[in-house]
């Protein structure tokens, strides 16, 4: 029989030891109860033997994921910092290869972040950002110490809530490439669970170091530049070189700011209106990877429903979370955040202002500059989720009417004009 990666039967006791040791209960005659480190949902494999990008639904057959005490001891020693020999193989083989096997896809625009998360054992960005980086040659390139960068990676998987990455263009240099990986992987580094309104109201240590001007993102890019520095692993390189990388990666992370969005769609608009970007210019290649960054900051309204679901409720739940820190804005009278009351606010009122406020302007734009199918792709899944959040907001009593006014109550300035898709 197989109960994840680990054989077994039921004369022999070993893998119910490994399983112990991995943390995981042992049952009754009933079977398995959960595990207790790392318990995930079930996986559906046939997923990765589809060439189709259609989501595959959920088997009755699905196999349960078990630790083991292997992959357990190699991760532990990781992220110590203790070389382990072949220590890129944190996961049973079983697992590595199911990863492996995603990575394949990774260029498809409904690859399943969650999934490959629960695969790699919430290891997502670490495997994802190195593939990415061998892909593209980057460390061979950039002769990169591989331990130096696993190391790296590893220590913003641990104070980032969530990592991405992208593909621009082959028109890209080398350097554009590591800079936007490196830029996606750290552009929320170490955030604190809370939007920089509520800092500023607080008067959070961190809104009085950067003079309540794009607060996060410049705490989020002083600590990318903190942990390069730490890693060593661009010491080679010289001085200039370095101090550049860490000026540009500031310039990408520091467009992800909600608050300066009007500023860069209309820079974007006229560009476009003009017709004079032009990919072979440094400066303009600069400024598209700023708007991809921004794009794919907030590009989770545009994937399958299945998977913007997944985000928008996880989203929702920090601004709700958010909520609860909101007694000390109402025992001081500062004001509640907005979106971040669950008593007066749903997942469907949020997203569908999100939706006609930030994501279509900006993707709108994009649509423009890059008329893909991918880009045709994204505007579609768009269109189909507002659509499904209306549905569920006319499902639900008393909702539906006051989406837009929630939103216009937020500072105008941040706000961008509605797009213009002709």
């Amino acid at each position: 029989q197989r109960r994840g990666a680990i054989s077994y039967d039921s004369s022999d006791q070993t893998a119910l030891y490994i399983r112990m040791l991995g943390d995981v209960r042992v049952r009754s005659r009933a079977g398995f109860e959960t595990e207790r480190r790392g318990s995930h949902p079930y996986i559906d494999f046939r997923i990765f033997h589809s060439n189709s990008e259609i989501e595959v639904s959920v088997s009755a057959r699905n196999v349960r994921r078990l630790l083991s005490f292997q992959r357990y001891l190699r991760s532990s020693r990781f992220f110590r910092g203790i070389t382990v020999p072949n220590s890129s193989n944190i996961l049973d083989d079983d697992y590595n290869g199911q990863a492996k096997c995603m990575l394949e896809k990774v260029g498809n625009w409904n690859f399943d972040i969650f999934l490959f998360d629960r695969l790699t054992n919430g290891n997502s960005l670490v495997s994802l950002t190195f593939h990415l980086f061998n892909l593209h040659g980057l460390i061979e390139h950039f002769q990169l110490d591989t331990m130096k960068l696993r190391r790296f990676l590893g220590h913003i998987a641990l104070l980032t809530f969530v990592g991405f990455a992208f593909q621009l263009s082959k028109s890209l240099t080398p350097w554009d490439v590591l800079l936007s990986l490196i830029a996606a992987a750290t552009h929320d580094l170490d955030h604190p669970g809370v939007n920089q309104p509520f800092l500023i109201k607080t008067n959070h240590y961190l809104a009085t170091l950067y003079k309540n001007t794009s607060v996060l993102e410049n705490h989020h890019w002083r600590s990318a530049v903190g942990l390069l520095r730490e890693s060593g692993l661009f010491a080679h390189m010289s001085l200039e070189n370095r101090q550049l990388m860490e000026s540009q990666i500031g310039d990408l992370i520091l467009a992800t700011d909600i608050s300066q969005q009007n500023e860069y769609l209309s820079m974007f608009r006229s560009h476009l209106d003009r017709g004079d970007l032009c990919l072979e210019n440094a400066n303009h290649r600069h400024f598209i990877l700023q708007m991809a960054l921004k794009c794919a900051d907030i590009c989770n309204p545009c994937r399958t429903w299945e998977l913007s679901k997944q985000w928008s409720e996880k989203v929702t739940e920090e601004f709700f979370h958010q909520g609860k820190k909101g007694d000390i804005e109402k025992k001081y009278h500062l004001g509640v955040s907005p979106l971040c009351d669950r008593q007066t606010e749903t997942i469907a009122n949020i997203q569908i202002g999100f939706m006609t406020y930030l994501v279509e302007p900006l993707f709108g734009e994009w649509a423009r500059f890059s008329n893909t199918r991918l880009s045709q792709t994204m505007l579609g899944h768009l269109g189909l989720n507002k659509a499904s959040w209306k549905g569920v907001q006319r499902e639900q009593s008393g909702s539906g009417d006051d989406v837009d006014a929630t939103f216009e109550e937020m500072d105008s300035d941040i706000l961008p004009q509605e797009p213009r898709l002709s």
